[in-house]
């Protein structure tokens, strides 16, 4: 072994202090124990908890009418949810409704960012052609792009199949202040896992209590976690396909391997089903949002993250004192 990768030499400090030799000065030093370190570290850490999650308070998910909520602990029919409903809603009408809860979130973002306490996490899960990128861009229309992240997920690399299934998720789980979306998520490892064979069934079905153990610390830490199924029928994502392969312009977004997918339609529905029933909880219920009419599946969602985010109520944080009462030179 070199000298440059080799032992610590007498007379070199180590960054972390557990060097039991001594230090530049040649003084002797004792080990510090880990535990003795995070306690130093004690008042740094505490400091940098927001006030606001001091007694954590559940957030309620304000489903909008004509979202299906999955009864946390029941199992799930996903046939029973009609996916061309639209509310009863007026289609013109909802359009216009739109605008105004887009305004809603974008007012209310710019609260949460300067707030800087807690965050929103979107999940989106849809089978192909479902609409996960239309919504992302329709809902979250006009919010400042410096408070709000999309990760798309797609075949896990070398890199992340060496780690824990969560951990490539967990590492982009949006910060304080910020609006985090999902575009696929975790749920791939009882879908897409599940339905390929890719894992040993003891394997996908152990996942369930691990994702619903992940989304607790999720919200017990300030990050409240709305996830949407976007739900369409057989008939409609067959429309979806032939208008993609018709179209010059949106032929870039269809695979051939879609047409080997929708083999398993039947397949992927109970895994959505199972994964809905068995991972919505009180603290992260499951809205299956009806998805064949995207003005309504739009409206809905929006209205739904609007008065999620109203009911989170950030804040936007005192001024320092005297600054009313400043004046600007000439």
């Amino acid at each position: 072994m070199s000298k440059k990768h080799g032992k610590h030499h007498r007379g070199h400090k180590r960054p972390d202090d557990m060097t039991g030799e001594a230090d530049l000065h040649g003084s002797p030093r004792p080990p510090r124990p880990s535990t003795a370190r995070w306690a130093g570290s004690a008042d740094t850490i505490a400091g940098t908890i927001p006030a606001a999650l001091d007694g954590h308070r559940q957030i309620p998910i304000l489903a909008a009418p004509g979202i299906v909520t999955v009864e946390p602990g029941a199992a799930f029919d996903l046939s029973a949810v009609e996916a061309d409903a639209d509310g009863g809603l007026d289609k013109a009408w909802a359009k216009e409704a739109l605008a105004g809860e887009r305004a809603r979130i974008v007012a209310l973002q710019e609260r949460l960012y300067a707030e800087r306490a807690r965050s929103l996490l979107l999940v989106f899960q849809a089978i192909d052609t479902g609409g996960k990128d239309g919504t992302i861009r329709s809902v979250l229309q006009g919010v400042n792009p410096q408070g709000c992240t999309v990760a798309s997920f797609k075949v896990p690399s070398s890199e992340e199949l060496d780690h824990d299934f969560l951990w490539r998720y967990h590492a982009r789980v949006p910060g304080r202040g910020m609006i985090g979306v999902f575009n696929r998520s975790h749920y791939e490892d009882v879908l897409v896992v599940r339905v390929k064979g890719l894992v040993p069934d003891a394997v996908w079905q152990s996942r369930y209590g691990r994702i619903n153990d992940f989304e607790r610390l999720l919200t017990e830490s300030g990050t409240t976690v709305i996830k949407f199924f976007l739900h369409i029928s057989r008939a409609e994502q067959k429309k979806r396909l032939e208008a993609r392969i018709a179209d010059p312009e949106k032929r870039w977004k269809f695979d051939p391997a879609d047409l080997v997918e929708r083999k398993s339609w039947d397949a992927y529905q109970q895994a959505f089903a199972d994964a809905l029933g068995r991972c919505s909880t009180p603290h992260a219920p499951w809205l299956v949002v009806p998805a064949n009419h995207k003005w309504f599946r739009n409206y809905v969602i929006a209205r739904t993250v609007a008065d999620t985010l109203e009911a989170m109520d950030p804040r936007f944080p005192e001024a320092s004192k005297g600054i009313a009462d400043l004046t600007v030179p000439d």
